[in-house]
């Protein structure tokens, strides 16, 4: 832990879940600024800065809650029914509250490993975590499952000088029997102009991807390296892919995630890397999701994947045209 947080095995060990202080007012250019505030109802969040992009942590529900530039569109999708409230562990309806976060994969295997398919495991879901604040970084620290018997950790690094966001999550296997598992990452965004997947030569999937769903976006396009969609209003939809790369594009803003695949691993979900799920109305959302090898964990074990995460301001009206740009496509 002391590796992935950055503190000594004292901060470590010392009782987590005590009040930071209020570090400084906002950042300016050039410099991270990281300080505990409240946010749209939730008393405690955590807010890193750098002048140009700011990241907002809400370690009551137990995710990065948002993600945009200074004054800018926001991109991560927030549930705004679900605004300043708690997760219920106990609950069978799942608290759906947005923003990015981390579930075990393959889903199917949750069934087996948890006593119910839906909502996902506690402990990766609904309940709070710990924040741990370094100068460079904060990191998540989750209870552990009770289920999986794992415990997640999640840094999350907001470069000083561009926007740009680093996420690794790592998953420790505290107690239990050994597990096949991959992390999961779910980022939830807003209702995009578009949705574009970069596909690698030679890919897994002669489409260009695999259908996950019965239903398929409309105007799901893949052509010339690249898979394009835009979110159905009446159905939902999933695609998987062997990509490495996925792109968001907004009204003023895009945002890139990357996750490179490695080839020589096998992956979940019939060997997807690279997931785009959609929501219908009237929860207007879409799910980028990145996957990483799948890995018999065994306690005492970690495991990790680390995503990065770049704003990109529009500047051509045509989305798909700005798309092949960002992508090299």
């Amino acid at each position: 832990l002391a590796e992935i947080t950055g503190t000594s095995p004292v901060e470590v060990a010392a009782e987590v879940g005590v009040r930071a202080p209020v570090l400084a007012p906002p950042a300016a250019k050039g410099a991270l600024n990281i300080r505990r505030e409240p946010y749209r109802g939730w008393k405690d969040a955590v807010i890193m800065d750098n002048g140009q992009a700011e990241v907002v942590i809400v370690p009551a529900v137990g995710r990065v809650m948002q993600f945009r530039f200074r004054n800018g569109e926001p991109t991560f999708w927030e549930n705004e029914a679900l605004l300043g409230k708690l997760p219920d562990p106990e609950s069978g309806e799942w608290g759906n509250f947005g923003g990015d976060k981390t579930w075990p994969a393959p889903q199917a295997d949750w069934p087996k490993l948890t006593p119910r398919a839906w909502p996902p495991p506690v402990a990766f879901d609904s309940m709070a975590v710990t924040a741990q604040i370094n100068e460079a970084h904060v990191t998540l620290i989750s209870p552990v499952d009770p289920h999986y018997g794992i415990r997640t950790y999640r840094m999350i690094a907001l470069e000083p000088d561009r926007p740009v966001m680093k996420i690794t999550t790592r998953y420790e296997k505290v107690i239990g029997d050994p597990v096949s598992v991959s992390v999961w990452i779910i980022t939830q965004l807003r209702d995009p102009a578009g949705v574009y997947v970069p596909v690698p030569a030679p890919t897994l999937f002669p489409s260009g991807y695999h259908a996950m769903s019965r239903d398929l976006p409309p105007d799901l396009k893949y052509s010339k390296g690249l898979i394009s969609l835009t979110r159905p209003r009446d159905k939902s939809t999933k695609i998987g892919t062997d990509a490495g790369s996925l792109l968001w594009i907004g009204r003023e803003t895009m945002m890139r995630m990357d996750s490179p695949r490695d080839g020589r691993r096998r992956y979940p979900d019939n060997s997807s890397s690279a997931e785009v799920y959609t929501n219908p109305d009237p929860n207007a959302y879409v799910e980028l999701e990145m996957l990483s090898p799948l890995k018999l964990l065994e306690v005492g074990q970690t495991m990790e994947e680390t995503c990065l995460y770049t704003l990109i301001p529009r500047r051509l009206a045509d989305p798909e045209k700005e798309a092949r740009q960002v992508l090299g496509r």
